[in-house]
């Protein structure tokens, strides 16, 4: 629909007997800054490394421009030497700027008018500002386009994603997806994460979960990894991943410690994706764990003046925790990465956990090809989303029955439910497991006293142990450690030092 389209009849009259031009407005650009750091470059070849790390050939608005920076890199990136007499080669058979100006005398030009290579860096920003500028009034033409000629099968809910998605593409453009990455840039990165560590005084890499063993093992939750956290039902999956989000989000920020390890503590940020449990449930269950109270007891209200003091203690404890609990059921993988790009655009994002796989959705496409092409579907884009965010991210997913029907019920990687894209897309597979849940339903009747006594001592020695088992670990090794299960506040920790079983990993 056009401006004039709007205008009542006398006006629309009113404004074609007019003698005022239409105005219209120009897309943001600035030719005079596009002309200056070219100029700078080819005066002084050292001012392109000024803007390497953020200008790209496409965020010049004149085609001309970004056809002269893209040349002037290729040469840099060869070792040779630039200025009008080595670019003269390529733009000789340009068609020229006018009838007096070919383009080797249009950049002759812009070198005998370059004033200093200092503002250099300043002229990059302002281009690649005014490039952003561009692509978010591309960006909004595209949603009030498509919101005026919507297909009737293409809810405003996709195309708010989409749009979220974007805007979110654009704001990280400098951040994720660079392209690729020379081997010492990346090695660089590599030696910074160590030496990190090093100056942190500990050796590990990643965000530290808070069970030692399990970060002995892995190092920590590494940025970027995709996690499965798999179990069967009853085993404790979600109390794990309750427990591993409190104890990140009561601990500095990583990211931000790694940058600066002498400034301020600043709380890590968790967001908890909670498909099957509410907010409340959710918050009820940590709130048991944190304060040692049955968390039936709390929902009931039956507890006593003690116990009340220490949910009290435990509630203000938590509140400087900044743990963000999304409990929409059945959204899709899209919906769910609309919202954690929004936690990390507004809050920062640290760890996120996805409870569980299982519960979420894929598109409509996928869905109807069958729950396997699904599942691909789903495990592809968490996989991305860790990634994209540099965040690890903790999927809990479910096991099959067949674990239920061997003798020894340890999980493998083979019972994950639609395993194949699970298992392919990990980088790391935990599995859950409680001996003692399996034992305590093989009580033999108490007649039997000799089985009885045996069985009792089997249970006894299993009792309040919960094993982590590393299934899969693409950069690190597999085996399995111990925790500490209490059963009455649902809740891991680490085994009591003493303990005969601390720090011993079956590898």
């Amino acid at each position: 629909m056009t401006q004039h389209a709007l205008l009542s009849t006398d006006k629309l009259h009113s404004a074609a007997n007019a003698d005022e031009p239409t105005t219209f407005r120009h897309v943001p650009h600035n030719i005079e800054a596009e002309q200056a750091l070219i100029g700078a470059i080819l005066v002084n070849n050292d001012a392109m490394d000024k803007t390497t790390d953020f200008l790209r050939p496409e965020h010049f608005y004149d085609p001309l421009h970004a056809s002269v920076f893209e040349t002037i890199q290729q040469l840099l990136h060869a070792g040779k030497s630039v200025t009008p007499t080595t670019l003269r080669t390529f733009f000789e058979n340009v068609e020229p700027i006018d009838a007096d100006l070919t383009v080797p005398e249009y950049l002759w030009r812009l070198a005998e008018n370059a004033t200093s290579v200092i503002n250099a860096r300043d002229y990059g920003r302002t281009i690649h500002d005014l490039a952003t500028r561009r692509k978010l009034i591309l960006i909004g033409e595209d949603m009030v386009n498509t919101a005026y000629d919507s297909p009737v099968d293409q809810p405003p809910n996709l195309q708010i994603e989409e749009a979220e998605q974007l805007l979110y593409q654009l704001a990280e453009q400098d951040k994720y997806g660079q392209g690729f990455l020379d081997f010492t840039s990346a090695m660089s990165q590599a030696i910074d994460v160590a030496n990190n560590a090093r100056m942190r005084g500990t050796d590990l890499s990643g965000l530290p979960s808070g069970m030692i063993d399990l970060d002995d093992m892995m190092g920590g939750l590494q940025p970027s990894d995709l996690i499965i956290l798999a179990g069967r039902p009853s085993m404790g999956k979600t109390a794990l991943a309750t427990n591993i989000a409190v104890n990140v989000a009561a601990q500095k920020r990583l990211q931000r410690f790694q940058e600066n390890p002498d400034g301020p503590p600043e709380p890590a940020v968790v967001g908890f994706f909670s498909l099957e449990m509410s907010a409340e449930q959710l918050a009820s269950r940590i709130l048991s764990e944190q304060a040692e109270i049955p968390s039936n007891k709390i929902r009931r209200g039956k507890i006593d003046e003690p116990e009340m003091a220490r949910l009290m203690a435990a509630s203000v404890a938590l509140n400087s925790a900044h743990l963000f609990i999304d409990q929409t059921g059945g959204i899709s993988i899209a919906q769910l990465a609309a919202r954690a790009r929004k936690l990390k655009r507004q809050r920062g994002l640290d760890l996120l956990i996805v409870d569980y796989i299982q519960l979420l959705s894929g598109s409509a496409s996928k869905a109807a090809a069958g729950r396997v092409q699904e599942i691909t579907e789903i495990t592809t884009g968490l996989k991305a989303l860790a990634k994209e965010l540099e965040v690890p991210l903790i999927a809990l997913s479910q096991l099959s029955r067949q674990v239920e029907q061997r003798d020894d019920k340890r999980p493998q990687l083979s019972d994950l439910r639609e395993s194949g894209s699970i298992e392919q897309d990990a980088d790391v597979v935990l599995f859950v497991f409680r001996e003692e849940y399996y034992v305590q339903r093989r009580e033999p009747s108490a007649n039997e006293v000799e089985q009885h006594q045996k069985w009792q001592t089997e249970l006894e020695a299993v009792r309040g142990i919960g094993e982590v088992i590393i299934g899969k670990q693409r950069h690190g090794p597999t085996g399995t450690v111990r925790l500490q299960f209490t059963g009455e506040f649902t809740r891991f920790d680490n085994l009591d030092r003493d303990h005969p079983l601390a720090g011993k990993a079956d590898v």
